[in-house]
């Protein structure tokens, strides 16, 4: 085999040339092409050192096949300590990406060039581990302290000119990167350019505050996460240390997180995610759909955040409402969240005006007659989006898809209200659909191949994490989310209050607890339907009386100022609210319920085993493709914290012998109706 790693002499500088599609990973084999590369390069004629790489990208980072495997010789800080060690200047020219690994390489050379398009960056926090390569001690030495601890502890990418900016590259290159690079080596050889090791020299100036300031926003912005703190030592570390005494820390402190078990968790999320665009039954050269035009019916909060999604992506949209108040309201909530984007510095005035112009409105739905995709978006009423679905069964042009955004509702059932059922196929946002990353794409039964394989890709287009689901109330998340609610609102009226339930969770991880998220989404939302549902399906009232009569008051939650709390009308802050205490006491008496201490661990084990044992059902019911799929969705939709890898996963780190033994005793203590233990669950636990 040809090694992915060339050296060529052009002229006087020595061409080390990465070439290992797709993204030129950090394999062995390309560890050992560099290597050697380098080591032809300190005994020729060379006067400096290239190092460029062929394809889309730089070095996009580490070969993720090997993430969990012994290291294979040569580890990558002795490449890279190797390649800063030779004698004559070495420059990196980057363009795409040079993320982790690849940035590290950067860090290596002596001078760094990019194109204009390029970004750079260390993401391995997302990961939950820390640039182990050098970046903790060279980033801090070349950029400074503040600069290098924003960039470790969010793992964000930046381009070229905040880089330059920064000092982590010392120029720009317009036009061919190749003949530019080159002409900048040959430059730095005329003007006799020293060599400049990162590793030789002193971190600049700082305040030593900056890593106490770091430390409390980490607390918050990764609440639970060990990785950051880690990053924010090592980088102490460089400022106290030689330059091998604190690479040395930042090498056990590596180890320990590729060792823990947060960063396990983070990495089976990453493989998931990527598992999670692949369907099993569909063969992989099922042709696609073109979608270059969207139809929304629904011009709400969330039929809107929907259009920017596409506008974002450069797809036109047509929004259609009932009246022409509807569409004014609907489109000025548009215009609300994208001048907000502009506000916060997330997009620029041009490119926010840009994507607003694609999005135009209606209220005539011979507007979509030739659109390739429509999404209903209309509130949870069945008989209406069956008569959405009549109607535009009619007017859109044949081979158009027909997507429902329901969250709960037989797609079948909507499949059948037309004559092409075939073309049907259930988009499941989530709010805010302009900002969540989820989309559950549901198969109905008569959904054609090319039109989920079209789903699937465009959800990538749009930049969304899309996940199959088959037909079931509530598909994989709301469905597993019915549990969840219920064990939360039984622990308030058995004895806990709104805040204890909510502070266990939030402290055990969630990214918001559930009466919050209840207050936020609207308690009137469950409300409406369980009134939907016969009595006898409804479950056990105890586990909804609570809400049910904030609603019946008109207490829905953040949007009318009260619902299980008290809302600023300013901040949105919520407090504590004493009517909501008594109205909880009142129903509990009523239930012949007496009221006790209920600990937070009893709390976390009800909601996190009532998922997990749902989430069984769905995996042995093939609702869900693969428990991985169900950790993507709660990760991605739902606020279930990454480090812990999603339910299933999370499940299997603390063994399911445990989670079936916890499940019986809630069994035994609560009544089997409530906790019968999944099948599957008892299988795996038992076997």
């Amino acid at each position: 085999m040809s090694s992915p790693v060339n050296y060529a002499l052009v002229g006087n500088v020595g061409v080390i040339t990465v070439d290992n599609p797709p993204v030129n990973a950090l394999s062995q084999p390309v560890r050992q092409g560099i290597v050697d590369a380098v080591d032809v390069a300190a005994g020729d004629a060379s006067k400096a050192v290239l190092v460029i790489c062929e394809g889309r990208t730089f070095i996009a980072g580490a070969d993720i096949t090997e993430f969990g495997k012994p290291p294979a010789e040569p580890w990558l800080p002795a490449v890279f300590d190797r390649l800063e060690a030779l004698d004559k200047p070495v420059v990196a020219a980057i363009h795409g990406t040079a993320l982790g690994g690849g940035f590290e390489t950067t860090l290596a050379a002596h001078y760094r060039c990019a194109v204009p398009t390029a970004k750079v960056g260390l993401p391995e926090v997302k990961l939950g581990l820390l640039p182990g390569a050098g970046g903790t001690q060279r980033l801090p030495r070349l950029g400074g302290v503040e600069a290098a601890l924003e960039l470790m502890t969010s793992g964000n990418p930046i381009p070229a000119a905040r880089a330059l900016e920064l000092g982590l590259i010392d120029k720009i290159i317009e036009g061919d990167l190749r003949e530019g690079a080159l002409a900048w080596a040959e430059e730095l050889v005329a003007s006799d350019a020293p060599v400049r090791r990162i590793s030789e020299q002193t971190v600049p100036a700082h305040d030593a505050a900056v890593f106490d300031r770091f430390r409390g926003v980490a607390a918050k912005r990764a609440r639970g996460q060990v990785a950051p703190l880690s990053i924010i030592d090592c980088v102490e570390a460089a400022t106290q240390m030689s330059f091998d005494e604190g690479s040395r820390v930042e090498r056990e402190k590596f180890m320990e997180l590729m060792r823990g078990a947060q960063s396990a968790a983070m990495r089976h999320l990453f493989f998931a995610e990527r598992q999670a665009a692949k369907i099993d039954d569909l063969p992989k050269d099922t042709a696609q759909r073109s979608v270059e035009s969207v139809g929304i019916v629904g011009g709400g909060t969330m039929g809107g955040g929907i259009a920017m999604s596409f506008a974002n992506a450069g797809i036109p949209v047509t929004l259609i409402e009932v009246d022409d108040e509807a569409l004014q309201r609907g489109l000025s909530i548009i215009d609300k969240n994208y001048a907000g984007s502009v506000k916060r510095g997330k997009v620029s005035e041009d490119a926010a005006q840009k994507c607003r112009a694609l999005i135009s409105g209606s209220t005539d739905y011979d507007s979509l007659t030739d659109v390739d995709l429509v999404i209903e978006a209309v509130f949870e009423d069945p008989d209406l989006k069956k008569t959405i679905f009549t109607r535009l069964d009619k007017v859109c042009k044949p081979g158009a898809i027909l997507a429902t955004n329901t969250s709960y509702q037989d797609v079948n059932e909507i499949a059948a209200a037309t004559e092409r059922p075939q073309d049907v196929i259930g988009l499941h946002f989530f709010s805010p659909a302009n900002i969540m990353k989820l989309l559950e794409v549901v198969r109905a039964e008569k959904t054609a191949d090319d039109v989920l394989a079209t789903c699937m890709a465009l959800a990538r287009r749009i930049r969304k994490v899309p996940v199959m689901s088959g037909v079931c109330y509530g598909f994989i998340g709301n469905r597993m989310l019915q549990p969840y609610f219920r064990e939360a609102q039984l622990c308030v009226i058995e004895g806990a209050t709104p805040e204890q339930v909510d502070n266990a969770m939030e402290s055990w991880g969630m990214a918001m607890g559930p009466l919050r998220v209840a207050d936020l989404a609207g308690i009137d939302v469950g409300y409406k339907a369980r009134q939907a549902l016969p009595e006898e399906q409804r479950g056990d009232p105890r586990s909804y009386r609570v809400a049910d009569v904030l609603a019946e008051m008109g207490r829905l939650g953040q949007k009318t100022g009260a619902g299980f709390y008290q809302y600023d009308p300013e901040t949105r802050k919520h407090a504590s609210d004493p009517v909501v205490l008594e109205i909880i006491e009142r129903e509990a008496a009523a239930f012949g319920i007496d009221r006790r201490e209920i600990p937070d661990e009893e709390i976390v084990d009800r909601l996190v085993y009532g998922l997990v044992n749902e989430g069984m059902r769905i995996v042995e019911e093939g609702i869900a493709q693969r428990p991985g799929d169900i950790d993507v969705v709660y990760a991605y939709g739902y606020g279930f914290p990454a480090w812990r890898g999603g339910p299933m996963h999370y499940a299997d780190s603390v063994g399911l012998e445990r989670v079936y033994e916890r499940v019986c005793e809630f069994r035994d203590r609560f009544g089997a109706e409530a906790w019968p233990p999944a099948p599957l669950l008892v299988q795996l636990a038992t076997e």
